[in-house]
């Protein structure tokens, strides 16, 4: 082991602490294979031949048929075999901006790879949209079912079991017009309009499909404004796991937003100029993640400004500088916590999620600003987009062993990982090698055993450390030991991005 030696250009970023690394650097490429393929351990429904997390097995495929519908498919969230809508679509979402972003940096493979985890998620969201036509009358009603999540989370999270194995029940709950559900609904409009823009070259019958249910969905959010935990049939199923805390208006922007950037259409445009202020675009500009879409809504709308001379736009941009400005030790206006040894850091648990979906947005935003030859000026100091690249580099370095604890984060990658992950599936014996099945509290003598998990779940990447850097690999510790989907899905992004640049500088 040995101090970090990073030649950064910025002064700034010698004011983080130093952390212990490895030496050699990082292989980016292999990272972005695993981070990828992690997506395959959370999959439900039938699963394909080429099925490369081989352990798992079909599952879920009564799904809906409370409904008597097809609701098989998707993704469990994260160690339990629950599949909540929600974070699925903004899951979705992020893969799908990852693609769009930096997909030409991905190797051949890898992008088709990526294809494929975004279409399994799309497939399944299309199904939470469109299987019911008879219950949509756009031209005199608008009824809409939204199932925003499939399994019963409460029987679920007392359970340790195989998804291979439920015998809980699998509750579909849907919210039903005039019933408000403008946030799960929200993200969901993103997800299939940023998906149909990603497979709009390869595939551009699928993409019509995705942008045309895309719209219909943005328009039940529209319609019926309001968000879906605080409806009294969805409450106690999705709380308080997957509560809307912060507001649905932020979902509206958001799917308007991402329709604008795929259709250009003027009426888009003017919904985010017009509604800004009413739905609060400029509140809470220092979050994003899959309950609040601020900083990236801020982001996003500001490719606009800066590659396009939209200044009616300005508001979004200078909210995107404010928010990158935060991220800056040097600056008058930073206030973002790091740890000890320079990981962004916010409380609560899962703070990885922070750490992938922040990095994503700073690499994004140096592109946007590398393209258009600007920097960023944060009262104090100007930032070029050097710097931000450099913040982000540090980031994943850290996530991939130059920590502390000299421990990778993501599961399989390198030699010292997580071993006792918070995840069902991964800690129980694989259906494959032990048929018989596990029930509901048999599983508990391997949740409480202190033996490796069997099977790996590689590229999972877990909660992460403490504010103190401290990490113990204790799976019963689910806000640091357990994996998400939404903890990987900008991380694509990110390390597709470092394949081609590894050097920030």
């Amino acid at each position: 082991m040995k101090p970090m030696t990073h030649h950064f250009l910025s002064l700034l970023l010698l004011l983080l602490p130093l952390a212990t690394v490895h030496g050699g650097g990082h292989d980016y490429r292999d990272a972005l294979s695993k981070c990828i393929l992690f997506f395959e351990g959370q999959r439900s429904g039938v699963l394909p031949q080429d099925q490369r997390q081989s352990w798992r097995a079909n599952s879920g495929l009564s799904d809906g048929w409370t409904y008597n519908t097809d609701l098989t498919g998707g993704y469990y969230d994260a160690g339990d075999n629950v599949k909540f809508g929600f974070p699925m679509a903004f899951t979705t979402t992020m893969l799908a901006w990852s693609v769009i972003e930096f997909g030409e940096f991905m190797p051949p493979n890898e992008l088709r790879n990526a294809m494929v985890a975004i279409r399994w998620g799309t497939d399944y969201l299309l199904k939470t949209v469109s299987q019911q036509p008879n219950r949509i009358f756009v031209q005199t009603f608008f009824e809409f079912t939204l199932p925003p999540k499939v399994g019963e989370p409460i029987i679920d999270h007392n359970c340790w079991e195989r998804p291979e194995d439920m015998d809980t029940a699998r509750t579909v709950y849907a919210v039903d017009s005039p019933n408000p559900a403008s946030d799960v609904a929200g993200e969901t409009a993103a997800a299939l309009a940023a998906s149909s823009m990603a497979f709009r070259s390869s595939d551009p019958g699928y993409a019509d499909t995705l942008l045309r249910n895309a719209m219909k969905a943005f328009e039940f959010a529209d319609t019926y404004r309001g968000a879906y935990s605080d409806n009294a049939n969805v409450r106690d199923g999705v709380c308080p796991f997957y509560c809307d805390f912060d507001g649905y208006q932020d979902e509206l922007l958001w799917s308007a937003a991402w329709l604008r950037r795929v259709t250009q259409d003027g009426g888009y445009l003017d919904y985010i100029q017009n509604n800004g202020k009413t739905l609060g675009a400029e509140d809470n500009i220092n979050e994003f993640g899959w309950d609040n879409k601020h900083a990236g809504l801020n982001v996003l709308v500001s490719k606009e400004v800066l590659e396009g001379s939209m200044y009616n736009l300005e508001s979004y941009k200078s909210s995107a500088d404010s928010f990158m400005c935060t991220l800056i030790p040097e600056s008058s206006s930073s206030h973002i916590e790091y740890t000890p040894a320079g990981l962004i850091y916010k409380p609560g648990g899962s703070n990885l999620q922070h750490v992938t979906s922040i990095s994503f947005l700073l690499l994004v935003y140096e592109n946007y600003l590398a393209r258009t030859s600007q920097s960023l000026n944060c009262g104090n100091i100007d930032v070029s987009p050097t710097t931000l690249r450099a913040i982000a580099k540090k980031q994943v370095d850290y996530i991939l062993g130059d920590n502390p604890m000299g421990l990778s984060y993501m599961v399989g990658y390198s030699d010292h990982y997580p071993q006792r992950i918070h995840h069902r599936g991964s800690s129980l014996p694989s259906i494959k090698d032990h048929p018989q099945p596990i029930a509901c509290k048999e599983g508990s003598v391997y949740f409480n055993s202190s033996n490796p998990n069997p099977n790996v779940l590689v590229g999972a990447l877990v909660g992460g450390p403490g504010e103190d850097d401290v990490y113990d690999d204790d799976r019963a510790d689910f806000r640091k030991s357990e994996p998400t989907t939404y903890i990987n899905a900008p991380f694509v992004g990110v390390l597709a991005y470092f394949v081609a640049n590894p050097n920030p500088n």
